[in-house]
């Protein structure tokens, strides 16, 4: 227990995804919730915004899952794989650019790429459900920390 409480002292990366998450939290547009207590978080957490956050986590976390299933998919022959990977490319952008979340997502993934390096480097590797769980769940209640600093001023 006493390791966990001090691996943001050692994968010191860790808090600069967490003020990272805090500063993407504060540009969520959120709806006001319409219950309280636990039905108004779950309300939250399927929110565009948290949703996005959640995809960019998972896709940081897990890449060579992710890889691999389209890897087998374009294995079948170049033209598949230039008609898929234009496909994905173009359409990816294309809803990043109209959402205006960009760079969001950009800072982000990066943010989450640096504390992987960085729990690397001090030899934490959990199997990538767990810390795509860790990350996701770090991102998201820093990211509601950061929303309810906007909320309260």
């Amino acid at each position: 227990m006493l390791r966990l409480l001090l691996l943001p002292l050692r994968a010191p990366l860790l808090l600069v995804l967490v003020g990272v998450a805090v500063y993407v939290g504060t540009s969520w547009h959120l709806a006001e919730p319409k219950t309280h207590g636990l039905l108004g978080l779950l309300g939250w957490v399927w929110s565009l915004d948290a949703l996005h956050t959640l995809l960019v986590v998972v896709v940081c976390c897990m890449p060579v899952r992710l890889l691999r299933g389209i890897t087998g998919l374009m294995a079948t022959s170049q033209v598949v794989t230039l008609v898929l990977t234009l496909l994905i490319a173009t359409l990816t952008a294309l809803y990043l650019l109209r959402l205006h979340v960009l760079s969001r997502v950009l800072i982000l993934g990066s943010a989450v790429l640096l504390a992987r390096v960085d729990l690397a480097r001090v030899r934490v590797v959990p199997p990538p459900l767990v810390l795509s769980f860790s990350l996701g769940l770090l991102v998201l209640v820093s990211g509601a920390t950061g929303r309810w600093l906007v909320s309260r001023g």
